[in-house]
């Protein structure tokens, strides 16, 4: 019998697993693709590397390093470029530099006067009374006004989360900007004050974390975990069930071997919440009408390289982007080869692109070449090229972000008491407490706490029930 089976092999299932074999538990991991990371995926192109899933992580957490530091990955650990810290923001189909600090915030032409005043308020706005029904543009709406919510919010969240500002739940989705009204009653007040009590937990806010990413792309640390965790990995292996039996649960799996079952104390369910739902539907009707209205909205990503000399536009950032009252085809871009080293050369640039999202899903009932066209000829006028791409890579990701949604908290309730009344069995993944991989890696260690205190204390349990 394994103490622990752990369905899924992306970041989340491979980091709670990496603690509990460190601890000595007895694990077995199933995956149903034939390589783990989830969605983290890298490839190579014409000779460039290119993340398709995310390109990078914030190292807001010490975990990272100590996985670093033990996984033996130092000389393949790298630090973005100071270049990165620059972003853009198109506004009248002009890029201005999103401004990271008061002064430059007084003099930007991406707001308005009247903007930079409306923002200036915000300490003297007080306290919603909407608390967690409260979608993020209201909140932004309310403390920092219109304008900073269509042309700062609306592009960052399509950035982050591919998401509609007017349907994320603050709460939820931005829990700790939430977090500032709530406890400090303002933005500006919290943020001063909540730099303290990050300094005590030894974090760093997602402003002043460094951006972090592998020599070879993100993949590198799911690989090297997996190396770790190579003979509890089962590849090609899909999850058909869960039965509850007396000493625990039964897990059915399927390759192409055929089925077979595996007895376990405790099941850490990784996968997206679709797929949890339809795991679980026979278990609770309630938790699966919960986690199946859980909308992951398409995006597709484009992965294109240009010679350097056809670039009219100065390559010096992180990249852009478009706010949706600029009706664009595209969320934006990132300009790989200033982010990272060995991510172009003397001759070439290469560059993602982001196409769809949850304010832009309708754009896939384009035929795809006349997307592409679109997008190519769009993103060319912007960064003022001449000529077309030398080549295009894509990846589509058919279901990609978990929204966290208003109401979502109703979700969040229904986790929770799925996982009192099923002891055993427990729920992670992107689809909650984080999307990001800095998240992910941060609430595995929380995964690995809750799981290791339930199997230990059912082994005391078992054992004096046989003392008795």
């Amino acid at each position: 019998m394994e103490e622990v089976v752990i369905v899924g092999a992306g970041i989340t299932g491979l980091t709670t697993a990496y603690w509990l074999k460190k601890e000595g538990f007895k694990i077995k991991i199933i995956e149903a693709g034939d390589e783990v990371g989830g969605n983290i995926k890298t490839i190579r192109h014409k000779g460039f590397i290119f993340d398709t899933g995310p390109n990078s992580g914030l190292e807001t957490t010490p975990l990272i390093s100590q996985l670093v530091q033990e996984l033996s990955l130092q000389n393949e650990f790298i630090y973005a470029d100071k270049s990165a810290n620059k972003r853009y923001i198109l506004r009248d189909n002009v890029l201005h530099p999103l401004p990271m600090n008061p002064k430059d915030f007084l003099t930007t032409k991406l707001f308005s006067t009247q903007a930079k005043i409306r923002v200036m308020m915000e300490p003297f706005i007080g306290k919603s009374k909407d608390g967690y029904y409260q979608s993020l543009a209201e909140f932004v709406r309310r403390r920092l006004g219109q304008e900073f919510l269509d042309y700062a919010i609306n592009p960052f969240v399509s950035g982050v989360f591919a998401g509609d500002p007017e349907n994320l739940s603050v709460k939820s989705a931005f829990p700790k900007l939430y977090r500032l009204e709530e406890v400090y009653g303002g933005l500006f007040k919290g943020m001063i004050k909540g730099a303290k009590e990050r300094k005590k937990r030894a974090e760093k806010s997602k402003q002043n974390a460094a951006m972090f990413s592998f020599r070879n792309g993100m993949s590198v640390l799911p690989k090297r975990l997996a190396e770790y965790l190579k003979e509890d990995i089962l590849l090609n292996h899909s999850l058909k069930e869960i039965q509850k039996t007396e000493n625990g649960y039964l897990v059915i799996v399927e390759s192409k071997d055929g089925i077979k079952s595996i007895e376990t104390k405790s099941i850490f369910l990784t996968i997206p919440a679709h797929a949890a739902a339809e795991i679980l539907k026979n278990f609770d009707g309630y938790l699966f009408n919960q986690l199946s209205t859980i909308h992951y909205p398409p995006v597709l990503v484009l992965n294109v390289i240009y010679e350097k000399n056809k670039i009219g536009q100065p390559i010096d950032g992180f990249g852009f982007l478009i706010p949706e009252k600029e009706k664009k085809s595209f969320l934006g871009a990132l300009w790989n080869s200033a982010i990272f080293p060995d991510r172009g050369d003397d001759k070439f640039a290469s560059f993602t692109i982001f196409i769809g999202g949850a304010r832009q899903y309708k754009i896939f009932e384009l035929g795809f070449d006349e997307l592409i066209s679109k997008v190519i000829s769009e993103f060319n006028e912007i960064m003022k090229i001449k000529g077309q791409p030398e080549s295009i890579e894509y990846r589509m990701w058919e279901k990609a972000i978990p929204q966290y949604s208003i109401g979502y908290i109703e979700k969040e309730i229904a986790m929770n008491e799925f996982e009192r009344k099923y002891q055993g069995i427990f729920l992670g993944g992107n689809y909650r407490g984080g999307i990001s991989v800095g998240e992910c890696i941060k609430n595995s260690k929380i995964h690995f706490e809750r799981i290791s205190n339930f199997v230990r204390n059912n082994l005391l349990t078992e054992f004096e029930r046989e003392i008795n």
